[in-house]
């Protein structure tokens, strides 16, 4: 039990918005808090999750070993770290047909999708320090090992207004921890924690399908002209074909 979600207690500083203050949640329905879909039509889909930040959390005591180590290689004591900075990579990929070849299980759609993480790195802030002491580094971030499940949905993944539906609550909760510090206990002692979220692990064709190029890391959202978000959003007209696939890269 104390590999997953819901075991370890923590607080964030401030509340998070519209996120209960209680840590002891495990599975969770993956469409609770929408009675229905696109159109009032209700989502003919199961989908599975973790509270976001019961899992970060989970992943972090995960590491606890890790992050102590680290701290006693670079010779930094408690009394001196003011804080912790941990870079999440975000994934969601399409795991494909699903469908159950025997039995008779619920008819759900038999393409299933999966949204995970992974915690890339550790930065520890040292009090006086202007730069931060990374103190550690995800070795194998592509392993299925480092990449912690958050939800499991049946659904295609080209069905965009449904996928939307789904991790609306997930992206509503990210938010929320970007604007608030974790305080965890690691080796008894509290500690205080920010998160910074980079949506790297999704596939070419998710990227287009939710963000544009954006998503991939490029300053571009179209992937011939240089229109920005802003001004793709006033002028849907004046656009020209301006740079080459080599150049999006």
């Amino acid at each position: 039990k104390e590999l997953l979600p819901g075991f370890h207690a923590f607080e964030w500083q401030p509340a998070l918005r519209a996120v209960s203050s209680s840590w002891d949640v495990g599975i969770l329905d993956g469409l609770s808090g929408w009675t229905s879909s696109v159109e009032d039509v209700p989502a003919d889909t199961i989908a599975r999750r973790f509270r976001y930040d019961v899992a970060l959390v989970s992943a972090l005591k995960d590491l606890e070993e890790d992050i102590l180590e680290g701290l006693r290689e670079h010779s930094l004591d408690d009394s001196s770290v003011t804080g912790f900075s941990v870079t999440i990579k975000e994934s969601c990929d399409g795991m494909g047909d699903v469908s159950e070849k025997h039995g008779s299980g619920p008819a759900v759609p038999e393409k299933a999708v999966r949204f995970s993480f992974t915690i890339m790195s550790v930065s520890a802030h040292v009090e006086g320090e202007e730069d931060s002491v990374s103190i550690f580094q995800e070795m194998k971030p592509n392993s299925e090992l480092s990449c912690k499940p958050l939800c499991l949905m049946f659904v295609d993944e080209s069905d965009h207004e449904t996928l939307t539906a789904i991790l609306g609550p997930v992206v509503a909760e990210r938010k929320a921890m970007k604007e608030s510090r974790l305080i965890l206990s690691l080796a008894g002692l509290p500690r205080s924690f920010r998160f910074h979220f980079r949506g790297t692990g999704y596939d070419e064709k998710m990227v287009r399908e939710m963000e544009g190029l954006e998503a991939s890391g490029s300053t571009y959202i179209c992937t011939l002209c240089d229109s920005t978000r802003c001004e793709a959003s006033n002028n849907m007209v004046l656009h020209s074909i301006t740079r080459s696939h080599q150049e999006n890269l």
